[in-house]
């Protein structure tokens, strides 16, 4: 069991007249595992603090810092799905407010010295102290609640915008993680006045000490900017509700629960805050978004890690080279990830060389700009250009131990790709298909080893989105999937292991999905209603932005390939292969192309919104349950990983099938839910 533990020292500093009580928090875990607050490690703080209040005469300062490289990543949430009643839920925001307290209202100056991870619960324990120290190493500073489906239960709502004020607070309690988490870098924080003082991690506790002893001796004073405490606290609530609206349609609770936590913050009594903190906390913990938002979490933290059929690690060859047939976009961008994960030689190769040249400078522009960013050194930043070189010879594919073809999606090509490397490679080289909807054991039926020959359905954008679908054709071998689940993780991908089957599983979920709403549009729906009827789900963006992004000429060809495996599930919409085969974008500067609207054609029924939602819904959940009866992934849990990573689906729907079973949706059209009740649900 994890149990963190606060472990209290009494130290000399230099120049401070009586000792420092240093709390260390220790789970007694390598670094790997994150100390995290449950009824344990509370009981142990207060404790530690008990225990101080002994000693209070030779005590000058009381610091609270954690075991090497982590502070403290909030509360246990693998305890949360255990509450079953509102007043377990009640006490654990009371259980909180209470022991924090005591290092607030403390008459002793009290520090964190947050020298690693402070996320959620272990944040707001810094919070609660009266100044703080960070090191330039830890790894994420957040407070993610919202995004589980949780706001800041333990005081972070009411310190932090009192702290760094409204818009700086509600950027980092609200849009943050609803930015697909997005974490603060160390120096961001210090920037923001989270962090009194950044200090280097070398010496970081020692420094930190001394900065402490110069604070209670008076040497150092503490400069904060005033916080704005006018009308404009409001405003900014209100703007960003109005944002909320426009985005996520009320989709998500949590994060118009922390709104209404932050305007609370301006001037109610911080006690009342606490309060209105646990009310918060006590609904949301017992509400079905959270209980998806966990399953969520588990999903991307766990399952995501150790992928569902992977095979030996063991079995993984070498990857020294990797050659990538095409310099197109979407080849430049596997280019550039390969060469900054792998640092292995990286060649392209095209039909002409200004096709090779444009996707050398592309690669070679992006590390610019991320030396730019300070993301990369320039020492390093030089050794990745001279690994990335092109060529229009595909012989020089004969020494890598990888490649990866992105080129058109047309069968027939790829087949004509693949037959013309394999009397280049080594027998033992890896052949890798980018393809985004085509079978992987057809386009393998006509090598001499096929067992060799494996999907990586890599999304876009590729230095983005984390998800990558591994396929196993018929005859893919377990050294050839070995060694692309390995190669995934070096390249930090989430790797689910597919069957061969049209569209895998991501596209061929939203294809379906989406196709219900397209042929909306076909039999008459207005445009505004189809693209508008799914904003209860929240989805990260409406289905014509998603057309536009992946593009119509792509949407086309995936809608072509289903049709053809499917033809009674999946229709190909006349209104899209318009706008496909015109070559132009459905919308420009965030609404409807003119050009594409005058290409549309509807016949004479016209749907409700709620029509389309329910259509689509429906067909959603037909699809899922295909897919698993086709053994297309191993679970529910996959299809849910998935969308997650792969189509950006949002926590609150626990990906699709959680929401699917709570809306009554799985049952009235499969017969049964997808996951048994308590999973992903309240129980």
């Amino acid at each position: 069991m994890n149990v963190t533990k606060s472990l209290l020292r009494f130290v000399s500093v230099p120049g401070l007249d009586g000792e420092a009580a240093l709390i260390t928090l220790d789970n007694g875990l390598d670094h790997t595992k994150p100390n995290v607050l449950n009824l344990d490690a509370m009981a142990s703080l207060d404790q530690a603090l008990d225990e101080i209040a002994g000693h209070t005469p030779r005590v000058r300062l009381i610091a609270v810092t954690g075991k090497p490289y982590v502070f403290c990543v909030g509360a246990d949430l693998t305890a949360l799905p255990q509450i079953r009643t509102r007043e377990q839920a009640l006490e654990i925001g009371r259980l909180g407010h209470r022991v924090f307290a005591r290092l607030r209202d403390s008459e002793i100056p009290t520090f964190a010295f947050v020298n690693g991870a402070a996320m959620g619960g272990g944040l707001e324990l810094a919070l609660h102290c009266h100044y703080r120290t960070v090191s330039g190493g830890a790894g994420a500073l957040a407070l993610p609640e919202v995004s589980l489906g949780l706001v800041p239960g333990w005081g972070g709502t009411q310190l932090l915008p009192n702290l760094i004020g409204i818009v700086n607070a509600a950027q980092v309690i609200v849009q943050n993680p609803l930015a697909q988490n997005k974490m603060l870098r160390p120096a961001q924080a210090a920037e923001l006045g989270i962090a009194d003082v950044l200090f280097e991690p070398a010496d970081f506790l020692e420094r930190s000490l001394e900065w402490a002893a110069g604070v209670v001796r008076g040497d150092i004073t503490v400069e904060r900017a005033p916080v704005d405490r006018s009308e404009m606290w409001d405003a900014v609530i209100g703007y960003a509700r109005q944002q909320l609206d426009q985005r996520l349609h009320g989709a998500v609770p949590a994060a118009y629960r922390a709104l209404e936590l932050l305007a609370l913050a301006r001037s109610a009594p911080f006690a009342e805050g606490t309060a209105a903190e646990d009310e918060a906390l006590a609904d949301l913990i017992m509400s079905e978004e959270l209980r998806s938002g966990l399953y969520a979490f588990d999903l991307v933290q766990r399952r995501a890690k150790k992928p569902a059929g992977a095979p030996s690690p063991d079995l993984a060859r070498d990857v020294t080279k990797v050659g990538i047939v095409g310099a197109g976009l979407m080849a430049s961008q596997l280019g550039l990830l390969f060469v900054r994960r792998l640092e292995v030689p990286v060649v392209l190769t095209d039909l002409d060389q200004a096709r090779v040249d444009k996707g050398l400078a592309y690669v070679r522009a992006e590390i610019d700009k991320l030396v730019g960013k300070g993301r990369l050194d320039e020492g390093k930043a030089a050794k990745l250009r001279g690994l990335v070189s092109g060529s229009v010879d595909k012989t020089v594919f004969a020494d890598a131990d990888l490649v990866v073809e992105a080129v058109f999606e047309d069968l027939a090509v790829k087949k004509q790709v693949w037959a013309e490397l394999e009397r280049i490679v080594s027998p033992e080289c890896v052949l890798a298909t980018n393809t985004s909807s085509l079978s992987v054991t057809e386009m393998a039926a006509e090598l001499a080893h096929p067992e060799r020959v494996v999907g990586l359905h890599f999304f876009n954008p590729v230095a983005v989105m984390p998800l990558l679908e591994i396929v196993r054709g018929v005859r893919t071998d377990e050294a050839t999937l070995a060694t692309a689940f390995a190669t995934g993780k070096k390249l930090k991908k989430s790797c689910v292991l597919v069957k061969d089957a049209p569209a895998f599983v991501v596209n061929r979920l939203l294809s379906r999905f989406l196709g219900e709403v397209f042929a909306a549009v076909d039999a008459g729906t207005p445009v505004e209603v189809a693209d508008t009827a799914l904003d209860p789900l929240g989805l990260p963006m409406r289905p014509l932005a998603l057309l536009n992004l992946v593009g119509p000429a792509v949407a086309h060809h995936t809608a072509e390939t289903l049709h053809a495996a499917f033809p009674d599930r999946f229709g190909v919409s006349e209104n899209m292969a318009r706008i496909a085969a015109a070559g132009i974008p459905v919308l420009t500067d965030g609404e409807l192309n003119p050009e594409a609207a005058a290409l549309l054609k509807g016949g004479g029924t016209a749907l409700t919104a709620e029509e389309v939602r329910r259509r689509a819904l429906d067909a959603l959940a037909e699809e899922v349950r295909l897919l698993l009866d086709e053994g297309v992934v191993a679970e529910p849990q996959d299809v849910d990983l998935c969308l997650i990573l792969g189509g950006g689906w949002p926590f609150h729907l626990g990906g699709v099938t959680p929401y699917l079973d709570r809306t009554g949706v799985s049952e009235r059209v499969t017969g049964k839910r997808f996951l048994p009740r308590g999973v992903a649900s309240l129980p």
